[in-house]
């Protein structure tokens, strides 16, 4: 999964999870705040220079050019990254995400 793709998910997790629109996303494994614009679980990521467009439960990733299903349950979400083929799943507590990603069988961790 690419990594503006794991950003956009963070940000759509937590909005939809709590209910917060966040202005940045932070990543812990770039060690970098990626600001978001917009409210809602969308908006234009200015790191990718991309709007992320939400549709129902998934996401459209203008940048990249791939569509998303993000599923959420409480405060755990999964979902499908069509661009890479691969599954995603994780937990959103508070601003905190942790997210798995299937595809590469690591953990990444990101605040909102």
């Amino acid at each position: 999964m690419k990594e503006e793709i794991r950003r956009a998910v963070a940000h759509a997790a937590v909005n939809r999870i709590t209910g917060k629109s966040n202005s940045h996303i932070y990543s812990y494994a770039q060690g970098h705040h990626s600001p978001f614009s917009g409210n809602g679980d969308g908006g234009y990521d200015h790191d990718s220079s991309a709007h992320v467009s939400s549709n129902g439960s998934g996401l459209y990733h203008h940048g990249v050019g791939s569509h998303i299903q993000l599923n959420t349950n409480g405060n755990s979400f999964s979902g499908y990254d069509h661009d890479s083929g691969h599954h995603f799943s994780g937990t959103v507590s508070g601003n905190s995400v942790q997210l798995y990603d299937h595809g590469e069988g690591k953990h990444y961790t990101y605040n909102a």
